[in-house]
């Protein structure tokens, strides 16, 4: 039995791609937005040293002091380190660059590749009654991601539809392999969520019909198309769904969260 079915909690989602600048960020807020709009309850892990989940959330700074390092290495609670967001339904541990030093700090710690997954098993958890927990990975396959995937149940993957996008996601599924190997032999694949595509570029078209022959219905069917209103709206720290509603951005993220329910339900 998985440890999903066991725990009866939230179901767990890691958003990774050790490449940087293919729209994990922008998917992980996004995303969590949109399931929060459907009325599920969603908690935002940002675990992302760079902060910029937190950021893109309207969480400054100088409201941090509780932080993701600070739950993971249990020096505080999820009751002390969960914050509000302006979006309903979407809460946030935030993170700083404290989570820089992790790699570092934890060679040492037997458990360093499980302090995610204990933590997320605090049944003050299930008291919350969350529906989703995604977790916002750094950009590079560190110790922090490889939490990320023996607490997650699931990875969804970002790809940027450019010409070496499929060859950069072999080492991540390597990855997966290795967690899957060694700590969370129920890990999965949510899906490979295609970012920044471009319907007039052949180019983008390519690395679709590329990436559905090689990877098939792991490839969601929602394609996230290169739209400035999604470059835009973390400056205005707001997700996409909330700066313009009726945004192709907007549209593609409140149909990938419908299509990640619709999977659920068959």
């Amino acid at each position: 039995m998985s440890d999903y079915l066991r725990y009866r909690g939230p179901k767990i989602m890691a958003v990774a791609n050790q490449k940087g600048g293919v729209g994990k960020t922008t998917t992980a807020i996004n995303l969590g937005a949109a399931l929060a709009r459907e009325g599920r309850q969603v908690l935002l892990i940002d675990l992302d040293p760079q902060g910029n989940a937190s950021t893109g959330l309207g969480l400054s700074p100088d409201r941090r002091e509780v932080t993701t390092y600070d739950f993971i290495l249990g020096d505080a609670s999820v009751d002390d380190a969960i914050q509000a967001t302006n979006v309903a339904n979407l809460s946030l541990i935030p993170a700083t660059q404290d989570l820089s030093s992790a790699d570092i700090e934890l060679i040492a710690n037997e458990k360093r590749s499980f302090l995610l997954h204990d933590a997320l098993r605090d049944p003050r958890i299930e008291k919350r009654s969350l529906d989703y927990i995604l977790i916002d990975c750094p950009p590079s396959l560190n110790i922090l991601t490889v939490n990320a995937m023996v607490a997650a149940h699931s990875v969804v993957v970002p790809l940027q539809s450019e010409f070496f996008a499929l060859e950069g996601l072999s080492q991540l599924m390597l990855t997966i392999r290795e967690v899957r190997a060694n700590a969370n032999p129920d890990l999965r694949i949510e899906g490979v969520v295609l970012t920044m595509y471009d319907r007039r570029n052949n180019l983008s078209q390519q690395v679709e019909a590329d990436a559905r022959d090689n990877l098939g219905d792991l490839v969601f069917s929602t394609l996230i198309p290169r739209n400035v209103r999604l470059s835009e709206a973390p400056s205005f720290a707001m997700p996409v769904i909330d700066y313009d509603p009726t945004s192709t951005g907007a549209t593609a993220y409140r149909d990938l969260a419908a299509e990640l329910i619709a999977r659920e339900r068959a």
